[in-house]
């Protein structure tokens, strides 16, 4: 089936036909006209025809550092999203959380026949940001703030922030408030989500102490690992927060192997056995994981729009590709803080 043959069964031109299969304008009734042969028909056009039509694969690369996590399925749902909506085709490569791999993938797409990239970041190195500043293709980077490129990130700082807030009112007066974060080569994850963690606390008359710190990765088993070193090698603690949902999870298993009771966000009932009420422990984190929150009934948390976040990388993404957009953008997107039992979108 050709696209004249297609333009014969609709009783309309080859030129409205290829203007309604590349989306430009055509009256409402040949573009029914058109829709109803296509699909009576089942034609599909040749993507090599196309690609030689429109000078574009309809092809975008984007890059993860794991496919098995809720908050960057979020993200690719939402540039899913937008991308078959505009006619678009995503490729997708994981990491693992490696940042080197994360170049190997860069290099690779650029070669590809991909119209762009989306990266969705760990860490910006030095190696970054010279393919950043020499690719040859559009790129966007999603949860990471660069000035090599356009893109769209969280208000990390502003979160941890408000967290050091909420786990100073969760900590008791004589009790420790300890922090499970992760590598600072992360700037959002782990600089800026600590970074604001400080302020947080330093603003309601609390302090970090380094030795209730703890490094973990982004995964359930070092978070577990890293509570337990705290758990070990201190005493007298009221909260952990952690960096990650995914690292917090770690933390409560800890909690339940040690016999000490998780803390929700409200307080002991007055009538509570006090002895009993001084073994719990709150656990806080950032992410909003919804299979925690069912497996908890909820602990507090944040929540980002992981899937606005998608949405927007995609629709900047295409704008610099389909309207060849020069404006930079460094688009900064909140939060909301949740406080334990309380449902999210």
């Amino acid at each position: 089936m050709t696209i004249k043959e297609i333009a014969r069964l609709a009783n309309v031109s080859s030129a409205a036909v290829s203007r309604y299969l590349n989306g430009g304008y055509i009256s409402e009734e040949k573009r029914a006209q058109i829709k109803k042969v296509i699909e009576e028909t089942g034609y599909h056009p040749s993507a090599q025809a196309r690609t030689l039509r429109t000078k574009r694969a309809s092809l975008i690369g984007v890059v993860v550092p794991k496919i098995n996590s809720e908050s960057i399925s979020r993200v690719t749902e939402g540039i899913g999203n937008v991308l078959a909506a505009r006619g678009y085709q995503m490729l997708l490569a994981s990491t693992d959380n490696n940042a080197k791999k994360e170049i190997e993938y860069l290099h690779l797409f650029e070669k590809y026949p991909v119209d762009g990239i989306i990266l969705i970041g760990t860490m910006i190195t030095a190696e970054h940001r010279r393919f950043l500043k020499n690719a040859r293709i559009p790129v966007v980077v999603t949860g990471q703030n660069t000035k090599y490129a356009n893109c769209v990130y969280h208000d990390d700082y502003g979160a941890g922030k408000a967290m050091g807030k909420l786990a100073a009112s969760l900590s008791g007066k004589h009790k420790h408030i300890a922090y499970i974060g992760v590598t600072r080569e992360d700037k959002a994850a782990g600089a800026s989500r600590e970074d604001g963690f400080r302020a947080g606390l330093k603003s309601e008359g609390r302090e970090l102490e380094e030795e209730y710190v703890r490094i973990s990765a982004f995964r359930a088993e070092s978070g577990y690992e890293a509570a337990l070193s705290l758990l070990d090698e201190e005493t007298d603690i009221g909260v952990i927060s952690c960096a990650t949902d995914t690292i917090a999870a770690g933390a409560i298993r800890a909690l339940r192997d040690r016999g000490i009771r998780l803390a929700q966000d409200q307080p002991a009932l007055p009538d509570a056995d006090a002895s009993a009420d001084s073994c719990r422990i709150a656990v806080t984190g950032f992410g909003d994981n919804q299979l925690l929150k069912a497996a908890t009934g909820g602990i507090p948390t944040v929540h980002f729009g992981y899937k606005t976040s998608g949405i927007r990388s995609a629709e900047l993404l295409l704008d610099v590709i389909e309207r060849g957009e020069k404006i930079p953008v460094e688009m900064k997107l909140g939060f909301r803080l949740v406080r334990g039992s309380e449902g999210s979108m």
